[in-house]
């Protein structure tokens, strides 16, 4: 006489199933954030990559010319997107302050010295938006030209 053993069939349990489910959600959640991490590594670096590029236009603009372009139009580069679809932004300053743009609307540091002395060129990061002195929250995440060109980087960590 043959006995079955209901312990002994094959397959898996809910518990056992569920385990697994849970496990796999995990990894999921963990390589997501990895990812979004990575994306906007690469998109930050797209950025500076660009500003470098368009502030080589400018520059050779301004050589060739003698004066600062008064747009990035005018420089010869258009109204290019920043990585996360939003215009870079572009603002030549006037010094001393004079008919036109004045050092007033200039990128500022935390001390509220501005960080160029001829133009801003910059990407709103991100969120997309921006203020005028880098410090505040909606500043952080720019992609800013600085130094005159000497730092092109996260406003953070300027």
């Amino acid at each position: 006489m043959s006995h079955t053993h209901l312990g002994s069939r094959g397959g898996f349990t809910l518990l056992e199933i569920m385990i697994v489910v849970a496990i796999i959600g995990i990894l999921a959640a963990i390589s997501s954030q990895q990812y979004t991490v990575y994306i906007d590594r690469v998109r930050v670096t797209e950025a500076i990559i660009d500003i470098r590029g368009f502030q080589s236009e400018i520059r050779t603009q301004e050589v060739t010319d003698g004066v600062t372009p008064g747009s990035l139009a005018a420089a010869g580069i258009g109204a290019p997107l920043d990585p996360w679809g939003n215009p870079y932004q572009y603002l030549k300053i006037k010094r001393p302050p004079g008919p036109g743009v004045n050092i007033g609307q200039a990128r500022k540091d935390r001390f509220l010295v501005p960080i160029n002395t001829s133009f801003d060129l910059y990407s709103m990061g991100k969120d997309g938006q921006t203020r005028a002195p880098l410090n505040p929250p909606v500043s952080r995440d720019d992609v800013v030209r600085a130094n005159d060109g000497s730092f092109i980087g996260l406003a953070e960590r300027y």
